[in-house]
């Protein structure tokens, strides 16, 4: 038995696991990482792309919404330090989502609304519970499924060169509207992004200088951002999707001279950022270890705590969730879900963190000191964790040996 507790031998089956994805082609690579109480398994396997050179250690991948736990300790520091309050309107910083109105109706049309009955909050956006959110429904179900995705609003897979500039984003925004009333209802996404154009203007900077100098640099992730220098775009892994008409395998975007090969016009708080798994460690381990990093502190324990405690009612998670069933047994802070009761053997209680749709997952299990993040460059095909994601978390868990 290994200092960290776990099986050298089980960790051999983690990476047979993990093997037998790249050798049928399901994968084109992947990284795996395990950390038990600081000790650190790392396992590099396949390729950056089908047919190209081997992954390695520090490969980039997309970690889509794995940016949403970042972005929600970025806002917290700002409540910190008392440039936001968690309660108060965001009226006073996004004027363009003053006096909101909200849809009778889900299908209705556009012009169908209530005013609202409230305010949006911080607490909305960092609960997503703002009212707008992602409609777990095929492509313009609803009127207002197309008009955000007109808008180039965000209701679809990550595309950093869509959107327009924050400025410009935020209006756009405000001109279509609320899906439910604020405080009513879960709903995915929306709320990270809305959360990225306050910090920007809160802090007096823009969003990914303020991530940067805050979060990036004191931690040393000197490979995460919103895209790949051109100095370090062969690190980059390439990305696959699935053609649901035809079930093939193509490409989602390239490296070289891909979306993510230039800065975006809006850096997305919801699901922009590259990283990699030495870089997100150091944000798990920030977290693990409740706000501090070695005797540096980024985020006070009772942060920490409030971004890891589950927010929602019963009568929220009754009336949302990302799949049916899934706030049965979870729960929603700032950013991220936690297990709220056992339902499997890879989720223990008081396990948190969250999953990119690009193909990566994180998780802090504070109970067992451990964190675990898989990297890899397919995009899953459902809001279900593909197998390799549900077979990695289980051969985390399997390699305990204490």
């Amino acid at each position: 038995m290994s200092t960290g507790g776990l099986s050298k031998q089980r960790l051999g089956r983690l990476h047979d696991v993990m093997a037998g994805y790249v050798a049928r082609g399901e994968v084109p690579g992947i990284v795996a990482l395990v950390c038990r109480r600081g000790e650190v398994h790392v396992d590099a396997l396949g390729a950056k792309a089908f047919g190209g050179g081997p992954v390695r250690r520090d490969t980039i991948f997309r970690i889509s919404s794995m940016t949403k736990p970042v972005t929600a300790a970025a806002a917290m520091i700002l409540v910190e330090e008392c440039k936001l309050r968690l309660d108060d309107p965001v009226d006073a910083l996004l004027p363009e989502l003053a006096d909101r109105k909200v849809l009778k109706r889900l299908d209705g049309l556009l012009d169908d609304t209530v005013p609202a009955n409230r305010p949006i909050t911080l607490r909305d956006l960092l609960t997503f519970r703002l009212g707008w959110g992602i409609v777990m429904a095929p492509p313009d179900t609803y009127p207002i499924q197309t008009a955000m995705s007109e808008q180039r609003l965000g209701q679809g897979p990550p595309r950093p060169a869509l959107p327009p500039a924050p400025d410009e984003w935020i209006r756009r925004l405000g001109t279509v509207p609320l899906m439910h009333q604020p405080g009513e209802k879960w709903m995915y996404n929306t709320g990270s992004d809305v959360l990225g154009v306050l910090i920007a203007r809160a802090a007096g900077q823009n969003f990914d200088t303020f991530l940067r100098e805050r979060l990036f640099e004191p931690l040393g992730m000197k490979d995460t951002g919103f895209s790949v220098p051109p100095a370090q775009i062969d690190r980059l892994a390439t990305g696959y999707w699935t053609d649901f008409g035809t079930g093939a395998v193509t490409l989602y975007d390239a490296a070289e001279g891909g979306e993510w090969s230039r800065p975006p016009a809006f850096p997305s708080g919801g699901a922009g950022l590259v990283s990699t798994v030495d870089d997100y460690l150091a944000f798990g381990r920030m977290m693990l270890s409740q706000g501090r990093n070695g005797a540096a502190r980024i985020l006070s324990r009772p942060s920490v705590e409030l971004m890891t405690t589950d927010h929602l009612t019963p009568a929220q998670k009754a009336v949302s969730g990302i799949v049916p069933g899934y706030f049965d047994s979870h729960g929603w802070g700032f950013g991220l879900s936690m297990v709220t009761r056992r339902a499997g053997l890879a989720e223990p209680v008081g396990r948190y963190g969250w999953d990119g749709g690009l193909g990566t997952s994180w998780y802090v299990d504070p109970a067992e000191e451990m964190i675990g993040i898989l990297m890899t460059q397919r995009a899953w095909t459902s809001p279900n964790p593909p197998a390799v994601c549900r077979d990695f978390w289980t051969s985390v868990y399997q390699a305990i040996d204490d």
